[in-house]
C-alpha cells in the first residue's frame, strides 16, 4: 500500500506526494483478508488487534474490514496527512516510524503489511518491529510485487527491465509504464520466503494476487498466473511469530 518513513529526506518529500499511487488494487487487498479472517477465526468469541502498518489513506482496510468484522483494526504510518484521510475508514490510528513503532511489546494479533516492503531502505529492522509488536504466533500478512512474475521472465530474456523495477525516482526507464512508485527492493517468491523465516517467522502459506496495471487484454492470463505463485504478479505472504 502505502510506504512507511524512508530516513532520507528526498524520499520523505517523493512519498509525501499525493500523487504517488500506493495501492495494487482491491483483488489483493481481499485476497490477503480473507487468509487474515481464516486465521484469526470469528471476533465473537476472541476480538483481536489487527496492525495495519502502512496503512496510507486506510483504503486497504476500508476493503477488507467487511471481512474482520469485530477485529480492532489500527492503522499506523509515518505520514500526518495520510493518517488524517485514514481517520474516515479506521476508528484507530498511530502515527510512527516503521524502525521504531510507538507500540508496546506484543500487542497485536496480526499485521498487515501490504505493499510496503519494496519501499524501505532498512527492511531487517522493519521486520524485527513486526515481530516485537506481535503476540506469540501472531500472524503476518505481507504482500510485495513478485520479481519473478510471468511477464517479467519474458522482459529479461528481451533485455527489458522488469515491472516493479525502478532505476530513478523522476522518470521510468528502460521498462513498460508511466508511474514512479519508489520501489527500492524486489523479491522473488524464494528470496522472500528466505528473508521472513530469516527474521524469525515461520511462513504458512504463499498466494499470488492480480496486478491492476497489467494491460486488459491480458488480464485473465494475470489471474490465471496466480495460480502459482512463482509466476503471479503480486505475492501475498501469510507468516506466524515462531
Amino acid at each position: 500500500m502505502t510506504t512507511t518513513a524512508p530516513h532520507h529526506p528526498g524520499l520523505r518529500d517523493f512519498y509525501e506526494n499525493p500523487a504517488v499511487p500506493v495501492a495494487s488494487g482491491p483483488s489483493r487487498t481481499l485476497r490477503q483478508a480473507r487468509v487474515l479472517a481464516t486465521a484469526l477465526g470469528p471476533a465473537t468469541r476472541h476480538p483481536r488487534t489487527v496492525l495495519d502498518i502502512g496503512c496510507g489513506d486506510g483504503t486497504a482496510a476500508a476493503t477488507a474490514a467487511p471481512l474482520l468484522t469485530g477485529h480492532r483494526v489500527i492503522g499506523v504510518d509515518w505520514s500526518q496527512d495520510a493518517l488524517t484521510r485514514a481517520r474516515t475508514h479506521l476508528p484507530y490510528t498511530v502515527r510512527g516510524e516503521l524502525t521504531a513503532l510507538p507500540l508496546r511489546t506484543a500487542v497485536a494479533d496480526a499485521v498487515l503489511f501490504s505493499e510496503v516492503i519494496e519501499h524501505l531502505v532498512d527492511p531487517d529492522t522493519a521486520l524485527a518491529e513486526i515481530r516485537r509488536v506481535l503476540r506469540p504466533g501472531g500472524h503476518l500478512m505481507l504482500s510485495t510485487p513478485n520479481l519473478a512474475a510471468w511477464y517479467n521472465r519474458a522482459l529479461l530474456l528481451a533485455g527489458i527491465q522488469p515491472v516493479f523495477s525502478e532505476v530513478s525516482l523522476r522518470a521510468i526507464h528502460g521498462r513498460p509504464g508511466k508511474e514512479v512508485v519508489g520501489h527500492l527492493r524486489l523479491y522473488t517468491p524464494r528470496a522472500l520466503r528466505e528473508f521472513v523465516t530469516a527474521a524469525g517467522f515461520e511462513v504458512v502459506g504463499l498466494k499470488g494476487a492480480p496486478f491492476h496495471g497489467v494491460p486488459r487484454p491480458l488480464r485473465p492470463l494475470d489471474r490465471l498466473a496466480c495460480a502459482r505463485p512463482q509466476l503471479a504478479s503480486i505475492l501475498l505472504l501469510h507468516a506466524r511469530k515462531t
